[in-house]
Order: structure tokens, then C-alpha cells, then sequence
């Protein structure tokens, strides 16, 4: 994915810490707070930029750059800002990595099966937002006592939705061990189509992450039927 423009709403010690560790990486940064002195939290040389305002309000995301934007964190103290704040960004401005921060686990359910990834703060760490937002396939969440196996977390790419997850195997190299639906953890991976929201967990060669990256960010066209194959 290389380097892509991200915006965090809300800069408490949550917020401020995800941009600070984004633009550490790279990353073009924006980010939003009501208050003009919750960004004392930031470095004097922070690079990024600040827009006092809301998260849900269209003007103050047009100045962080919301129609370019390739990930945004919502990570405000509130569920419903949060809520609000992904879903313009997913519906709105079809940003293609959004995470938001909700406490109440009734409500990170009902989030998670419209399709919009949560993060509980009782599990919440810097680097679950950013494997969320900044999707490296490289970025392994564990690797076997070898160092040969690597386990990643990964968002269903846009291009994946509606094709057969076992289409992302790579023959003794890669394939998907399980599924997280609406909540809910799929092993039947071979036999499920990919829908928006699924969140992949996959067992990959140290050797072959690259290969499975571009699998999952260009997927080989659908084979054509052969309309002649039943003619006489």
C-alpha cells in the first residue's frame, strides 16, 4: 500500500499517539479535535496537521483532506461520535480503511456486522489501529519459534468482496485460516465468499508475504464461463 494520507479524530493520548506513530512511518496525517489544546499531546515538529472541529461535521474533514484520504481512526471518548464519525467516512467518502473506538460491546457487535471494524479500549493497542488503517501484509501479528510462519490481520480488501475466499491461497505457501463476520469466527474459509467487513487472519511464508500482498490487492479476473460448453 506504500505511504497513504490517514486522519485521527480525536487527539487525547489515544489519538495523539496514533499520529505521532504514523507520521514516524511516513504517513500524511491530519488531525481533528474540538479542543485547540488537546494538541499540546503532539511534538512542537509534529509534521502533520491540526483542524479544530468535528469529526462528523463535512467542512472541518474537507480541510484534513477526507476526499484523499486512504485510512481514518476514530478515537474520541464517545461511542456515537465515533460511530457517526466512521460511518461518513465509509459512506460519504468511501475511505477504504476506517476503525472506530467503542466501549460498549453490544454496540461494537452491531458496528462490526454493518461492516465497520471496532477496536474495544480493554483490548485497544496503537498497533491494531494502525494494522487496521495502514493494512502492510508484511506487519505479522506472530511468527512461529522459526521465524518462518508468519500470522497476519487484514481488513477484506474492496476488490475481494463477493469472490471465494479460497481463491486466496498460494499452493503450500498461503491461505486463510479463519474469518471474523459480524463478529463471529468463520473456519469454514474455503467454502465462504468474501463480504465487506470480514476481517481475514491469514498463515503466510516469511518468504511469500509480498506475493500474498499483491493476491490481495489485485485478485486474478473471475474465470468465464464457456457459454459453448453445453451446446450440442
Amino acid at each position: 500500500m506504500g505511504v497513504v494520507h490517514v486522519i485521527v479524530v480525536g487527539c487525547g493520548r489515544v489519538g495523539a499517539g496514533l499520529a505521532i506513530r504514523l507520521t514516524e512511518q511516513g504517513h500524511g496525517v491530519s488531525i481533528i479535535d474540538r479542543v485547540s489544546q488537546s494538541f499540546h499531546r503532539l511534538p512542537d515538529d509534529w509534521p502533520g496537521e491540526k483542524v479544530v472541529g468535528s469529526g462528523f461535521n463535512l467542512d472541518d474533514l474537507n480541510a484534513a483532506g477526507a476526499s484523499t484520504a486512504g485510512g481514518l481512526a476514530a478515537v474520541t471518548s464517545g461511542d456515537n461520535t465515533n460511530i457517526v464519525t466512521a460511518r461518513i467516512a465509509r459512506e460519504h467518502y468511501g475511505i477504504a480503511n476506517v476503525v472506530a473506538r467503542i466501549y460498549d460491546p453490544w454496540r461494537a457487535l452491531i458496528y462490526q456486522r454493518l461492516g465497520i471494524p471496532t477496536v474495544a479500549p480493554v483490548t485497544w493497542t496503537i498497533e491494531q489501529v494502525m494494522q487496521r488503517l495502514v493494512p502492510e501484509i508484511e506487519a505479522g501479528a506472530w511468527t512461529d519459534p522459526t521465524g518462518q510462519l508468519v500470522l497476519v490481520e487484514r481488513q477484506l480488501p474492496e476488490a475481494w468482496a463477493g469472490r471465494s475466499l479460497g481463491g486466496l491461497a498460494i499452493e503450500g505457501r498461503a491461505k486463510v485460516t479463519a474469518v471474523l463476520r459480524g463478529g463471529e469466527p468463520r473456519l469454514d474459509t474455503d467454502q465462504l465468499v468474501g463480504q465487506e467487513g470480514d476481517m481475514l487472519h491469514l498463515i503466510v511464508t516469511r518468504g511469500s508475504v509480498g506475493d500474498l500482498g499483491r493476491l490481495l490487492e489485485t485478485p486474478a479476473p473471475e474465470p468465464v464461463a464457456d457459454e459453448t460448453a453445453d451446446r450440442p
